[in-house]
């Protein structure tokens, strides 16, 4: 079976947040004869997202038009803060994470995932330098800065920008082995996956 991978877009998002899963989900996909992953990136409307830094993204559906992700991911960046009053985001979000396989967030992703109501009693992390923010965002959830990424089951949450990497390859390791990881890493000449 092919599996949906939905990256949600916003303004100022960081670039790595969403590119760096991006890249480990396509280069699985390409690496396995292109029968895998379909993997698209996913904003609230159709208009050019101007991510940090300034890039531009052209998002491929808008929340009406995308098909129904079975891995969900919510990158950060200072866009997020904005996003935390979106109540149509919101929405879409909460229905999207309660049919998906897996919800991942990287970096200050996690604080939507907090928003609603996706951490009570996990274990979580985010950027370093936002870890209180999540803690005010997340009371009923463990903030432990430990690791780089935490996996609960359903829910996965990275910390800071590269990390969103990590956890990527340890997704495509849980749902096609170590070995399949290990390729994506290799190709991509990234560390392998611990």
């Amino acid at each position: 079976m092919k599996r949906t991978v939905a990256l949600f877009l916003f303004p100022d998002v960081e670039v790595l947040d969403f590119a760096g899963p991006f890249e480990v989900f396509a280069v699985t996909d390409e690496l396995r004869g292109y029968d895998t992953f379909n993997v698209i990136t996913v904003a609230e409307t159709a208009a050019p997202i101007r991510a940090r830094n300034g890039l531009r993204i052209l998002p491929d559906h808008t929340f009406a038009t995308c098909p129904p992700p079975h891995l969900l991911i919510v990158p950060g960046g200072f866009g997020t803060r904005a996003l935390l009053k979106n109540e149509p985001v919101l929405a879409w979000l909460r229905t999207q994470a309660a049919s998906a396989e897996l919800v991942m967030s990287v970096c200050t992703g996690a604080f939507l995932l907090a928003r609603i109501g996706l951490l009570d009693g996990l274990r979580a992390t985010t950027h370093h330098e936002c870890l209180d923010d999540l803690r005010a965002l997340a009371p009923a959830a463990t903030v432990d800065p430990s690791a780089r990424f935490h996996d609960n089951g359903k829910i996965l949450t990275a910390a800071g920008i590269s990390a969103g990497i990590d956890c990527s390859l340890h997704v495509v390791s849980r749902l096609l082995g170590p070995a399949a990881a290990a390729s994506t890493a290799r190709y991509m000449e990234y560390p392998p996956p611990t």
